[in-house]
Order: C-alpha cells, then sequence, then structure tokens
C-alpha cells in the first residue's frame, strides 16, 4: 500500500538532533526533499551535507522567523507535508513546586510553536489539494503522571490541537497524523529535561531492553506520511515493548 514518492517535500521541525534529524534523514532516503528546520545553525551542518535536505534556521516559537522560513520554502517550490517535532520537556517538579518560565517554555514550544508552524503553511498544504501535517506529540498527552504536570499540560493542549484541526481540515483534504511517542532514548530529551545531570537521564532507561529510538519513530513517521494520501492514521501510539503502558515499563537486573 505505500506509494512511490517521487517529488514529495517536505518540513521537519526540530530537525536538528533526534527524532527530528532521524525523520529528515529517512525520507531523503525514500527520495523526498526535506526542509530540516531548527534553531541552531551549528546543529544543522551535518544535515546539510546530505543530499535532498535544504537547511532552515528558524525558531518555532517566533512569528517573525516562521514568516521567514515559509518564505524560503516558498520560493524553493514548496512542501506537500509539514511534521511538527519541535518540542520538549523541562523539569520533573510537582504542581506544588513546579517553576512558571518552566511551563511557559513548553507551552509555547510544544503548543504555541506548533500553531505558528500550521497557521503559516496550512494555506500552502491546502492549495496542494493532498496536503498533510504531522504532530509529534506524547502519552503523555494521553496519561497524566507525577513530576510531568508541565509536560503533561503542554501535550494534553498539542493533543486537543490536533483533534480539532483534523475536524476543521478534512474538508480541505488535509490529512492530519498524531504520532505519539512512549519512551525514546535520544541523546538530548531527558538531558534537557533534567537540566544537563547525564547520569540522571541514564537513569530514565536503565534496565529497560531495546528502548525506542529515533530512527523507530522516523519509521512509523515515514510509514504515515507515505500510505496513499486517503488512509489517514489519526492516532499512533507508539512504544517499547518493555513499556505496557505509562505506568508499567519492564526493568531488567
Amino acid at each position: 500500500m505505500m506509494t512511490q514518492p517521487q517529488t514529495r517535500s517536505a518540513l521537519v521541525t526540530g530537525a536538528s538532533s533526534g527524532i527530528g534529524a532521524a525523520t529528515a534523514l529517512r525520507l531523503t532516503a525514500e527520495g523526498w526533499r526535506v526542509f530540516a528546520l531548527a534553531r541552531r545553525a551549528e546543529k544543522l551542518e551535518h544535515l546539510a551535507e546530505q543530499e535532498g535536505i535544504v537547511p532552515v534556521v528558524c525558531d518555532v516559537t517566533e512569528p517573525a522567523q516562521v514568516a521567514e522560513a515559509l518564505k524560503t520554502v516558498t520560493e524553493a517550490g514548496g512542501i506537500d507535508t509539514l511534521i511538527n517535532n519541535a518540542g520538549g520537556a523541562l523539569g520533573v517538579d510537582p504542581v506544588a513546586e513546579g517553576r512558571l518560565e518552566d511551563w511557559r517554555w513548553m507551552y509555547e514550544v510544544n503548543v504555541l510553536g506548533t500553531l505558528n508552524m500550521i497557521q503559516a503553511f496550512l494555506p500552502m498544504l491546502r492549495e496542494h489539494g493532498e496536503g498533510t501535517i504531522v504532530n509529534l506529540t506524547s502519552t503523555a498527552g494521553l496519561v497524566p503522571y507525577e513530576g510531568g504536570a508541565g509536560y503533561n499540560a503542554a501535550k494534553f493542549g498539542e493533543h486537543a490541537l490536533t483533534g480539532a484541526l483534523r475536524l476543521e481540515e478534512a474538508e480541505h483534504n488535509v490529512r492530519v497524523v498524531e504520532i505519539l511517542p512512549g519512551m525514546v532514548k535520544t541523546e538530548e530529551f531527558s538531558a534537557k529535561r533534567l537540566r544537563g545531570d547525564a547520569a540522571a537521564a541514564e537513569k530514565v532507561y536503565a534496565g529497560v531492553e531495546k528502548p525506542l529510538v529515533a530512527d523507530d519513530v522516523a519509521a512509523v513517521i515515514a510509514q504515515a506520511v507515505m500510505l496513499p494520501h486517503h488512509i489517514n492514521l489519526d492516532q499512533v501510539v507508539v512504544r517499547p515493548v518493555a513499556q505496557a503502558a505509562q505506568h508499567k515499563v519492564i526493568r531488567r537486573g
């Protein structure tokens, strides 16, 4: 059922590392042209060397920068697929001790950043006739957990945005896909959340046999966007087998 994306073109946010970078590389390997968007120019340098990838420096929380990115992409021929991967978590404080600046940052990057990108590129996707939007949310947007309230709130918000968008854009034949990863071991997510404490970040995955890695999620994203356009994977929850649920993780040793 897979289509052959001869001239397919996507924009991937948060593409400098982790799931975003893996997705950009996976799609170019399938013959796509990919605009790899991220804040850090130096982190995009390794992707710029890959044929088929166009680096775009942009902070998704800054509307003026998003407008410039739209201009760049439009002048280069446009896209048919927008993959909103930029996001993140910060802190593990309980609600009673949550830092307002952490909560604000998580809301801005996960919800408002996604909103900025959608509002900018939606006219292009509608005009294409078979546009696709993929939002990378999280199982944290389905099930709250202790120490996760700020991230839960942000991802619940992005999850709700995605559901409403799907209803609103069906009449424009814009496909809206939500990918909800569980435990994924990447080089930056937990380290950033734990404020650079590498030892604490490593403990998150301790004893877990084969936690998901960025390439695993990228494979799921590629599958979703390469299916014939009339097939919409509304919500895809993807976890390692060792994580049977948000609250149940099998650890060995």
